[in-house]
């Protein structure tokens, strides 16, 4: 198993950050790896990513979620077996620190390569820069989901 965990001080308030997270369906403009994202209600969305040159397709399911603390996921089906949670941290009024755990199965030969080297680590900390400019420019999330799913 691949575990990868990065963090990154944003300057917007937490609140901010955790609502723009909700919004999965927003993921490819920040994350690389993620052609889609399909919110199928509030627990489920059906991914579609490209890893290593290869395009997968899986289901998740949010199994834990507290406004301005977690988002935790697991998927449930499909080409991917993995896990994250991505938590958020109150650093002042006015800016947060992200922070993303993944956990997954890496499957072929090119990711068990880019897993030794890496790869993964990089990759993951240039998405959470590139999330870092796109909440920093919008200064105000594109949605928010505030409910509750408890562990």
């Amino acid at each position: 198993m691949t575990q990868v965990i990065e963090a990154i001080d944003v300057d917007v308030p937490v609140s901010i950050a955790y609502n723009q997270w909700t919004q999965f369906e927003s993921f490819p403009q920040f994350l690389s790896f993620v052609e889609s994202i399909t919110q199928i209600d509030d627990t489920h969305t059906h991914w579609k990513v490209k890893i290593a040159g290869v395009e997968r397709e899986f289901d998740a399911t949010i199994s834990e979620q507290h406004a301005d603390e977690r988002v935790a996921w697991n998927s449930t089906g499909g080409d991917e077996d993995h896990a994250g949670v991505v938590t958020f941290h109150k650093l002042s009024d006015t800016s947060s620190r992200v922070t993303v755990q993944l956990d997954w199965e890496a499957e072929g030969f090119l990711e068990k390569v880019g897993s030794v080297f890496g790869v993964d680590d990089h990759v993951i900390k240039s998405d959470l820069k590139n999330f870092k400019k796109f909440i920093e420019s919008r200064n105000s999330p594109t949605g928010a989901w505030r409910g509750d799913v408890p562990r």
